[in-house]
């Protein structure tokens, strides 16, 4: 049997980040997922300039890796209505394709990997865990989304929680239609649904094209992807005739989550803990932001286990990210009835819409 020094379960942000800092403090580390990277991932790919900074990307060097896209302006409104246009004049996010982007930050962390490989057993024996009879390390962390099964070790029960459901699908254009195309490079269109608890994405990515809705109602899904889609034909902005295959996927807001982020020996990171922002659905920046932290409270531990904090660990993310399991609160009447009104206004687009939700600006959610 292999042994590491700590083994993380799921290749994304949350598991790179996570080993790549316990690489730096001399750890060795092994990666287990289930895909092959490059994978695809379901995710409009848009990234700010605090994950870039956190990261330390510089968007030149990541361009000989993969496209990074500048994105100044946004098309913003109501589901159905007219989009109110917004433009920063100035990169305020970067649009990534995910398949690019998680192999660049896996590959780069230095960690041991074993993609295209399911976890089918995680056992705790003499303060050790072993992950399918193969590999065993003192710590465990689960960074494998939602449905993580170092998360449903710990007790968590996806189908039972109350996750966002969303489709979404990434193609790229012919050139052909790539120069139709009414959504200009640096744009995205964001639309709401009309009790504002869910909204669509249009993310252009140079020849390609992100598209998806994502909302806490299960059953209001198709149908508002539907309309969404036929919108955005109607605009100019999806191909005429095009099939675009959607792919699901789930994810937690921050303020419904109530698995446990910790257990003996293990800890969960990004998804798997449930830690996506309420105003936005971002979900990578917490993914960074709690892969490093879970490799912080890791290395303070050393190669003790028994000393792992794990309630340190989950009050630095409440300390970092806020608070989870508050319950969320939805748009009020009042809210419901304003918003037509209010969605016409550029200033309470850039400022509210973009601003607050999105860029996290002005005292917004932190």
């Amino acid at each position: 049997m292999s042994a590491y020094d700590a083994i993380l379960i799921g290749g994304g942000p949350a598991g790179s980040a996570c080993a790549a800092r316990l690489k730096r403090g001399g750890m060795e580390v092994l990666v287990v997922d289930r895909a092959h990277f490059p994978r695809d991932k379901p995710c409009a790919g848009w990234i700010t300039p605090e994950t870039v900074a956190r990261l330390g990307l510089k968007p030149e060097e990541y361009a000989r890796h993969g496209r990074m896209t500048p994105i100044t302006s946004f098309l913003v409104s109501l589901l159905g209505g007219r989009p109110v246009p917004v433009d920063f004049g100035a990169p305020v996010s970067y649009a990534i394709r995910r398949c690019e982007f998680d192999t660049f930050l896996l590959k780069r962390s230095g960690a041991a990997v074993r993609t295209g490989t399911e976890v089918t057993s995680i056992e705790r024996r003499d303060g050790r865990w072993i992950i399918n009879g193969a590999w065993e390390a003192p710590v465990l962390v689960g960074a494998g989304g939602h449905f993580c099964p170092a998360a449903r070790h710990l007790g968590a029960k996806p189908s039972d929680e109350p996750a966002v459901a969303a489709q979404e699908a990434e193609f790229e254009m012919t050139e052909e239609e790539a120069a139709r195309c009414a959504l200009p490079e640096g744009w995205v269109d964001l639309s709401f649904a009309r009790d504002l608890d869910g909204y669509g994405w249009c993310v252009r990515k140079g020849r390609w094209l992100n598209v998806g809705f994502g909302t806490l109602r299960h059953h209001s899904l198709k149908p508002l992807l539907e309309r969404y889609a036929d919108g955005l034909r109607r605009r100019g902005i999806l191909p005429q005739g095009r099939e675009t295959p959607m792919r699901g996927h789930a994810y937690l807001l921050r303020s419904l989550a109530r698995r446990p982020v910790f257990g003996e020996g293990v800890l969960l990171a990004g998804d798997a803990a449930g830690l996506a922002y309420d105003s936005s659905g971002e979900g990578i920046l917490p993914a960074i932001v709690s892969g490093t932290l879970a490799a912080e409270a890791i290395l303070a531990a050393g190669l003790r286990p028994e000393r792992l904090d794990g309630a340190a660990y989950a009050a630095a993310l409440e300390k970092e990210l806020g608070p989870r399991g508050t319950g969320r609160r939805g748009a009020s009447w009042l809210e419901w009835l304003a918003a037509p009104l209010a969605f016409r206004s550029a200033d309470f687009v850039r400022r509210e819409i973009i601003g607050k939700r999105f860029l996290r600006r002005n005292g917004a959610e932190s």
